[in-house]
């Protein structure tokens, strides 16, 4: 009771506004929610250590290893690194900041932070929650793959290294035969993909059960919230680099690794002048470090009040970048071995060629001397070198042959595996690292919609966070089963490039507006000072106030004007609607419980009198 007079007493404008007039419905609710937020106890971390891996952990993920290799490759190498440190800078850090800051100031979780603010604000944490779950479906489906490609790394000879027979056992797949191994391996035996998307296919039932292995493991991860997750972390962020440690030992004493990297970090600055090279970087350094999911908002809430949150976003920010960076390093030296093992298989059959028509012994043509063997010849008999049909081989044209996503990881190394001696070895150490890195993304996106559930009270409080978590994994199974179809390829895609995209773009626009322009920069600043001593500096400042919402503003249009369509049945627009319309409705059933909330909310002065008087008391009681 206490509690309640002092908020009444706090919030009560001085203009002469009665008691009854003022305290309607939605202000006894308010009141409840605030006494109840304010009094009831927050989980806390075990120790710093958990708290800084499972951030890294959410924030490290699998697209370091098999996304930003990529880029490095197709924009120049290392003048890519420029507009990608750029967006770091201007961007990744000012968000990662803001949400590590706010979320440890509020303690709340995503919808708890927004709503404290205004609440109004709710459909922003609602948003975030909504993106958490649909992106958990689809990424815990590559999970999924991860789990049927580890299962069949222990068979010897590798499967996807080899044609299987046909039916009648006379000769090898025809389909197979068409292609390589490696490709049919993940299309016909992994996927056995339908034609199109409209071509949904059946269950693939290998896929259904590595699926429910995949959640389960999840689950039993996740079971226990933050107490699971924090001695999960000890292994899931630090095994990846152990065996990116040992890929990058193994991958420089490979023949060709040096061609790989001199690929990946030569420079080419024309490709700076390339506007899709800036729009790239800012999507990449901004969906790599999982800002806006709310995860981030929900993990720095279990923190001390005196956190240094700044340390924590620099240093959280760094090493990611930093991860992918090192990762591109033993990447591109097993990439460069395999292009160079394909350019050396091209001049070989080359030579036997030229060895067999000009009757040269075995000796007469190299490897090192086939240049000038075939420039001899050419010149001398060119009519006899034409009319042997030998294939160009290039050795630019080899490592051209990369991909990103899961061409990377299951078509392209899978393939450079192959090549490697002990590629058995190589093959479960891989998979195994790819399997913990999206392990650990998964925390926070599961963190970032049962912790809103709770706040919501969509449960009641009697049901444990063990069968809260079993049943959130038991419904995400079964909507994820539409991955698991001959058509479920095409659906990842659809949402991977539509779901987890400008979503998420849209959200983080918001939350700058929310804290900087709605809850203001000073009071942000306080809140800061409060937390780590010392007020932002004027980076931050300028960041948070111009900077940052302008280029995620032009990211925004960018990436949907030039981002491609990738499928005509499922448009981006339809996607976007219906996110759009789903936040609208649940932000007004969840905040508008009332018709006398316009009344309320239209007084300007009143809501700024009782947050001011509020916020005081707030850190009355942090001080205190």
């Amino acid at each position: 009771m206490a509690l309640l007079s002092n908020f009444r007493t706090l919030c009560l404008p001085s203009h002469g506004l009665a008691s009854t007039e003022f305290v309607t419905p939605f202000f006894s609710i308010s009141i409840f929610l605030f006494a109840r937020l304010n009094v009831e106890e927050r989980p806390k971390w075990d120790n710093k250590v958990q708290y800084m891996l499972t951030c890294i952990g959410f924030a490290v993920g699998i697209g370091n290893v098999w996304r930003f290799p990529y880029l490095c490759q197709i924009y120049g190498g290392g003048a890519f690194l420029i507009p990608y440190l750029i967006a770091l800078v201007f961007e990744g850090l000012p968000l990662l900041y803001l949400e590590l800051a706010i979320g440890q100031r509020l303690r709340k979780s995503s919808i708890g932070v927004w709503t404290s603010i205004s609440p109004l604000l709710g459909g922003v944490g609602i948003g975030s929650m909504i993106v958490s779950f649909l992106v958990s479906m689809f990424y815990n489906t590559i999970l999924a793959w991860v789990l049927w490609y580890l299962f069949h790394s222990f068979q010897e000879p590798l499967p996807w290294s080899y044609c299987p027979l046909n039916e009648n056992l006379t000769g090898f797949n025809e389909e197979c035969e068409k292609s390589t191994p490696v490709n049919y391996f993940w299309y016909r035996e992994t996927l056995n993909i339908t034609p199109n998307i409209e071509t949904s296919g059946s269950l693939q039932w290998w896929l259904v059960v590595c699926l429910a292995s995949a959640w389960s493991i999840v689950y039993i991860c996740f079971i226990k919230g933050i107490d699971s997750v924090g001695k999960a972390v000890y292994v899931t962020t630090t095994f990846p680099y152990l065996v990116l440690t040992i890929f990058l030992v193994r991958g420089l004493t490979l023949p060709g690794a040096t061609d790989g990297l001199a690929y990946l970090f030569t420079p080419d600055w024309e490709i700076l002048k390339n506007p899709q090279v800036w729009l790239d970087a800012a999507t990449q350094i901004f969906f790599s470090l999982s800002v806006a999911f709310g995860g981030l908002i929900s993990f720095s809430s279990y923190n001390s009040e005196r956190n240094d949150c700044e340390r924590d976003a620099v240093l959280v920010g760094v090493i990611n970048s930093a991860t992918s960076l090192y990762a591109s390093i033993p990447i591109f030296s097993i990439l460069g071995f395999k292009a160079r093992s394909a350019f050396n298989s091209c001049l070989e059959r080359n030579i036997l060629t030229l060895t067999n028509h000009f009757e040269f012994s075995d000796q007469n043509v190299t490897l090192e001397n086939y240049d000038q063997w075939y420039n001899h010849l050419n010149e001398k008999f060119p009519d006899q070198v034409q009319n042997l049909n030998l294939r160009e081989c290039d050795l630019q044209t080899f490592l051209d042959q990369s991909a990103s996503g899961t061409g990377l990881a299951f078509i392209v190394f899978t393939e450079a595996v192959i090549e490697m001696p002990g590629s058995q070895v190589w093959a479960v150490l891989f998979f195994v690292m790819l399997f913990s890195l999206g392990l650990s993304s998964m925390f926070g996106n599961l963190e970032g919609v049962i912790t809103p559930i709770r706040e919501l009270h969509l449960v009641p409080k009697m049901i444990p966070n063990e069968l809260l978590s079993g049943i959130l994994c038991l419904i995400s199974f079964g909507v994820a089963l539409i991955f698991s179809l001959g058509s479920g390829n095409y659906w990842v895609e659809v949402f991977n490039g539509y779901v987890g995209s400008v979503p998420l773009l849209i959200i983080a626009f918001f939350e700058i507006i929310s804290v900087i322009y709605i809850r203001g920069m000073k009071t942000f600043s306080d809140d800061i000072y409060l937390m780590t001593g010392r007020r932002p500096n004027i980076y931050w400042k300028a960041c948070w106030l111009v900077i940052s919402p302008l280029m995620l503003l032009v990211v925004l249009v960018a990436y949907v004007i030039v981002q491609p369509k990738a499928y005509t049945l499922i448009s981006a627009a339809f996607f976007y609607t219906l996110f759009n319309i789903i936040v609208l409705l649940l932000n007004y059933f969840t905040v508008s419980e009332r018709s006398d909330i316009p009344s309320f909310t239209k007084n300007n002065k009143i809501i700024k009198s009782c947050f001011h008087k509020r916020l005081l008391w707030n850190n009355q009681l942090f001080e205190g």
